[in-house]
């Protein structure tokens, strides 16, 4: 693979592993955000509180996370190819890496809610504010650098996820380095995607914790 290959080559990766990370980001954070918000809400003592719902999900998610995400990658299949039509390519990356993120920010979600005092609530309810409204101007805002701080771990894992992905065909920095750093022995290729993995991780995690530091001494 000569220069302009290469450049090609990992410019097109590059943009394939960001619509990767950004969708299935935006996916979880749809997803996992009001899964978060139920598994404290229905707890005993919460707002909503259902112990044998909250048993349920806590059960599912508690699956989902204990799965490697390779091992879901595969054991999916016939469901990403129910919903993109594909079992390869960077669509079809997409449904298991937002199924092994949703999960685990869910549980980031809960982590943050838990951490808001609970007298703000009880200041709330005395007020005569609804469940709806509790969650919505006491619990997520006061939650707010917790929740950034655990999308900002989510986004860092899906960059890792998302590397992965390359081993079963869904394209990217990942499936670069497999193709050409791996099998056809390219040390070089192998290197670059490395160092834009890392600087990628870098830059994401250093604009997360200013964003959460920035909310948290508003």
């Amino acid at each position: 693979m000569n220069d302009d290959e290469l450049l090609r080559a990992l410019a097109q990766a590059t943009a394939e592993t960001g619509q990767m990370v950004v969708w299935s980001a935006l996916l979880t954070l749809l997803l996992g955000l009001p899964l978060g918000v139920l598994l404290v809400a229905t707890d005993r003592g919460g707002l909503v509180p259902a112990p044998a719902a909250r048993a349920v999900l806590g059960g599912v998610v508690n699956v989902g996370r204990s799965l490697p995400f390779i091992v879901l990658m595969v054991a999916i299949l016939p469901f990403t190819r129910l919903v993109t039509g594909t079992t390869i390519g960077t669509v079809a990356a997409i449904v298991p890496l937002t199924l092994g993120a949703v999960p685990f920010y869910a549980r980031l979600v809960e982590t943050a809610l838990r951490e808001v005092d609970r007298a703000v609530v009880e200041a709330a309810q005395a007020m005569g504010a609804g469940r709806t409204r509790i969650v919505a101007r006491v619990l997520l805002p006061e939650a707010l650098p917790g929740l950034v701080a655990g999308l900002t771990v989510t986004v860092v894992a899906l960059i890792g996820y998302s590397a992965m992905a390359g081993a079963i065909g869904g394209g990217g920095l990942g499936d670069l380095a497999i193709r050409y750093g791996y099998q056809r022995f390219d040390t070089t290729v192998m290197v670059i995607t490395v160092v834009l993995l890392v600087a990628v991780v870098q830059i994401v995690q250093s604009l997360g914790d200013l964003v959460a530091r920035r909310l948290s001494h508003r």
